[in-house]
């Protein structure tokens, strides 16, 4: 049963699951704030020239105030790739595996045909499926329906994808090299032999950027120049001979101790979790945090990765360049069971990236990223409170003496070495500055050309939904229920009591919860196909993290109390965070769980102005750590108090918060 009618007014609220990106390109049509334009030519990573749809004008516009004309547009019927049966799952990847030599470029129809012989389908079939990736460019475009759904038409019909694609490989792929005008002269020509309106100049374009640059170049006459320019150089990693073919990532301690936001003493290292693009060497994205490396990590590690950062750059104080993002073709990481979670690979999968694990005692595979952290770790051994690579190179330095940094300075000393230092010193293995190796990658030189503008995703909270952990929940009168939690909006409502109408029980609905504040959790509307935001039911209920919350519970249970009562844990959160903060001067332990609830506070304050968050019903309350601590409100007696206060300096090992 539908329910989209009585979500009239919240869909705009909504944050739409990453599908299909911006694509940044000459002829590309694009959203502004002042209009419609059409991209006359890419300036560089930050501006564009467009003419205004309406009136022609020019005028140089900034990528980030662009979108995509069709942005608000209708979601792929399908909805999230989480909630869809492996059996289907399977069947859009063998799909996406039987199109995929022909979808990167052009291909003709002698090509469609062998494939289509080769794994056993109809030719028209194929094209069906070209069609309909391409106009979404995302691999649960091609799930199977189900019985009783209409599947939507495509913006080019298979008979339009295929003289496009036969126009590609017999006129424009030639020693001739003819222009994009003339080959669209001959699609008009070829189109109307059919008696079919011809597809746009557009689309035309679009398909021929997919085509690898190495390719075009090969086709039209230029193979040395393409061998010259796509040639890994001596040393380099397979594979990795254009920008985004390759990115490594890995985690990794960092050789300082810092020391805690409120009384400068110390509380250890830091991790680090490091996305590493292999063409150029950039740094493509980060994590750092007193948490241990975990499913969290690799998430927040990821959206920063594939998104532009100049919003987080200026969050955080820093001048500088970051001009990388992107969807890679490959990511290599190690056997950790981070990488291996079914959210993780099905948000892998649906963005058409593969995964590669590196084997065992064979380095070599992830050099990249293990040289990158090298350099970056022997440059903070500079910095006061370095713990050295070792004890040897330590010797009598005093590092707990001599720390004074806290997370967030040193995550803007990171962010300034990587952005103003790393990126632009010559690199020993490219010969050049890992940004000017980026930027000849993007745009070409003289004797060679880029594969342009990587395509820009919508913001970065549509791609960490994507990674982060999910589950499924049935919604009562009162909402939903999640580890003794209890959460509730309006959004809820329409949906209270439903059932499967398969299974004639309680239907079960998509939920996803970041782990570095479960005072709130995203629900997936199946019917507008977009996510909300849904706080606690508890609206004095603090921000809090799990691993908070799950020490609360054990606290609380050995107390004697029941951990499934929300009120008491809540109210030992609030006391153990006021006693956690006056012993924080006298041991280490309790100065790091401190620290660590106020970093989680902190990342998630900068991540709010990058989300598209939706409106709840009423206002959420959400007090920053320091106005946390609140007077008791009864549920816990003094004598309880006391108790718990002998567990302030109790702090868990380290643990996957995920």
């Amino acid at each position: 049963m539908s329910k989209s009618g009585a979500h009239s007014t919240a869909g705009s609220n909504g944050v739409r699951p990453a599908g299909a990106f911006l694509s940044v390109a000459a002829g590309e049509v694009v959203k502004h704030p002042e209009g419609v334009f059409r991209i006359a030519e890419v300036l560089g990573f930050d501006t564009v020239l467009g003419h205004n749809i309406e009136n022609g004008r020019a005028r140089v516009l900034l990528i980030k105030e662009l979108d995509r004309v069709d942005h608000a547009g209708p979601a792929l019927p399908q909805g999230e790739v989480t909630q869809v049966e492996d059996g289907r799952w399977a069947q859009a990847l063998e799909r996406m595996k039987a199109i995929e030599p022909l979808v990167s470029g052009s291909c003709t129809r002698a090509e469609v045909v062998a494939r289509a012989a080769e794994v056993g389908r109809d030719p028209a079939t194929l094209y069906r499926w070209i069609a309909r990736f391409r106009n979404w460019d995302t691999t649960n475009s091609l799930i199977p329906q189900k019985a009783g759904w209409r599947e939507g038409r495509g913006r080019i019909s298979a008979e339009a994808e295929r003289v496009l694609d036969e126009v590609i490989q017999t006129f424009y792929l030639t020693n001739e090299r003819p222009k994009i005008t003339a080959t669209y002269s001959e699609v008009k020509i070829r189109c109307d032999a059919l008696k079919m309106p011809p597809p746009s100049k557009k689309a035309l374009k679009a398909r021929i950027d997919r085509i690898p640059e190495y390719e075009r170049m090969k086709r039209r006459g230029q193979r040395e120049k393409a061998k010259k320019r796509f040639l890994a150089v001596p040393g380099s990693t397979p594979d990795a001979d254009y920008p985004l073919s390759r990115v490594e990532i890995d985690h990794t301690p960092v050789d300082i101790i810092l020391v805690d936001d409120v009384n400068r003493l110390p509380l250890g290292r830091p991790y680090v979790t490091v996305a590493i693009e292999c063409f150029s060497r950039m740094a493509m994205g980060y994590y750092l945090s007193f948490d241990p490396p975990s499913r969290t990590s690799v998430a927040m590690c990821m959206a920063l990765a594939m998104c532009p950062k100049e919003e987080w750059l200026i969050l955080h104080g820093v001048d500088a360049e970051w001009p990388i993002w992107g969807r890679p073709k490959l990511i290599v990481t190690d056997n950790g069971p981070e990488f291996q979670s079914r959210d993780f690979e099905r948000a892998m999968q649906k963005f058409g990236i593969d995964m590669e694990f590196r084997p065992v005692g064979l380095a070599h595979f992830g050099g990249h990223v293990e040289r990158v952290q090298g350099t970056l770790l022997r440059e903070i051994h500079d910095l006061p409170g370095t713990t050295f690579a070792n004890i040897a190179e330590r010797k009598e330095y005093d590092s707990e003496g001599r720390a004074v940094m806290t997370l967030g300075e040193f995550e803007r000393q990171l962010l300034k070495l990587i952005c103003n230092e790393y990126h632009r010193r010559p690199h020993s293995s490219i010969g050049m500055p890992p940004l000017r190796k980026w930027e000849l990658g993007i745009f070409g030189s003289a004797d060679s050309g880029g594969i342009g503008m990587p395509p820009r995703p919508g913001d970065r909270t549509e791609i960490l939904l994507n990674f982060l952990p999910s589950f499924e929940r049935t919604i009562q009168n009162d909402g939903v229920s999640l580890e003794n939690l209890r959460y509730y909006d309006d959004c809820l409502r329409p949906w209270i009591g439903m059932l499967d109408d398969e299974t004639e029980r309680g239907r079960r609905h998509l939920f996803r919860r970041d782990p570095r504040d479960v005072s709130k959790i995203w629900f997936f509307d199946p019917d507008l196909k977009v996510y909300f935001k849904v706080p606690l039911a508890d609206a004095s209920a603090p921000s809090f993290s799990v691993w908070e919350h799950r020490r609360a519970k054990e606290a609380v249970a050995e107390l004697g109390y029941d951990p499934s009562d929300e009120r008491v844990v809540i109210q030992s959160i609030r006391e153990r965070r006021e006693m956690v903060a006056d012993s924080a001067k006298k041991t280490k332990k309790a100065r790091r769980e401190h620290q660590r609830n106020r970093d989680h506070q902190r990342a998630l304050t900068v991540d709010k102005p990058l989300a598209k968050a939706p409106s709840p019903a009423g206002p959420e309350s959400a007090p920053s750590p320091e106005n946390a601590a609140q007077p008791a409100l009864t549920v816990v007696s003094a004598p309880t108090a006391a108790a718990i206060a002998g567990l302030a300096a109790f702090v868990a090992p380290p643990e996957d918060i995920a």
